[in-house]
């Protein structure tokens, strides 16, 4: 019968296996600069194409910024406080543009959020034909801005847009309010909730089904268990819905641009719209990127709130209790540590 510590005297491991291998673990395993080799191509991309960018365009915000001349005096903050300034130029078109972003985006986020909720519901369900009704609502996403804003200006035109004809109106649905709204929120609407569908039903299929069995076994209706099943089921897609919806919303340039060209009188001109005119077509690069850190500030805001609001409750509660536990054991081993070491000196 071989003693315990007859491994180590031999040279071996008291783990098993040879040094070498062990050696080699050490060095695969034990290498903190590993991970950074892994991440390194995707560091250096963000480097290059996110920090490197927002980094220049902070320094430009500082500047008195045009692409056609050679002098660009520095200004520093005075970009920022002109859009807190009602006498500045920049102050009135910002913040028209500013309210006429939260308007599209309070209009259309509850039902990109509602619509492809229900529509996923629906797709979810075992029937013939549901992998095509999958691709089908899904098919509009594939194609650009560009193709849905062309194709939904002809539709949607006054004098000889198809929509009229169907619906036999006479509505100038591009020219005229409410209907300017009402136009794109309906675009954005059809063009991407089948996007959200798919994830939707990503998490869905993420659900066990035996919690639903359990639940008709408990005499739940259907109401009962889409509140006290599905929407807990989804509550991280919920919040990766919303966050990024929210963001898509706020960042609308597209549909506006194409379908409406920010009329009628500027009322469907988006903030973004606002910084591309000033921007490109009035070489004011400086005010713009101000614009866009400032707009960029309050979506911050707006998702940290949004994880504050929908943020797990019962488990941040759980947790704080077992972080009081764990304080409590530990005070408890000190004490006993403590009367223990008194014992022995004593």
């Amino acid at each position: 019968m071989s003693s315990p510590a007859l491994g180590p005297a031999l040279g071996q491991p008291a783990g098993g296996g040879t040094p070498a291998s062990v050696a080699r673990g050490k060095r695969v395993h034990g290498n903190p600069f590993i991970p950074w080799l892994f991440l390194a191509p995707y560091l250096l991309l963000f480097m290059l194409f996110v920090l490197v960018p927002a980094g220049y365009g902070l320094w430009i915000s500082l500047h008195d910024w045009d692409f056609t001349l050679p002098g660009r005096p520095w200004v520093g903050a005075e970009n920022y406080t002109n859009l807190f300034d009602p006498e500045s130029v920049a102050y009135d078109d910002f913040w028209n543009g500013m309210k006429n972003t939260g308007l599209f985006t309070l209009m259309s986020v509850p039902l990109l959020i509602t619509v492809p909720l229900l529509l996923a519901l629906l797709l979810n369900r075992q029937f013939p034909g549901r992998t095509f009704f999958r691709a089908m609502f899904f098919a509009p996403y594939v194609l650009g801005v560009a193709v849905i804003g062309l194709m939904w200006r002809y539709l949607l035109d006054g004098n000889f847009g198809i929509v009229n004809r169907l619906l036999h109106t006479n509505i100038q649905w591009t020219t005229d309010q409410p209907w300017a709204w009402i136009a794109l929120v309906g675009v954005t609407v059809w063009w991407t909730m089948g996007f959200n569908a798919i994830i939707y039903l990503a998490g869905l299929g993420d659900i066990p089904p035996e919690q639903y069995e359990a639940a008709s076994l408990d005499g739940a209706n259907t109401w009962q268990q889409f509140r006290n099943i599905t929407l807990p089921g989804l509550r991280p897609v919920l919040i990766f819905i919303m966050i990024t919806t929210i963001l898509a919303s706020a960042n609308m340039f597209g549909q506006s641009y194409m379908i409406t060209t920010g009329g009628p009188a500027q009322s469907t001109q988006t903030a973004i719209m606002v910084m591309t005119d000033l921007g490109f077509k009035q070489n004011r690069a400086g005010q713009a990127a101000a614009e866009s850190y400032l707009l960029a500030l309050c979506l911050g805001l707006v998702s940290l709130l949004q994880f504050w609001l929908m943020r797990d409750k019962d488990a941040a509660a759980a947790r704080k209790v077992a972080k009081a536990a764990d304080r409590r054991r530990a005070k408890g081993v000190q004490v006993d540590g403590s009367v223990e070491a008194s014992r022995e000196f004593a």
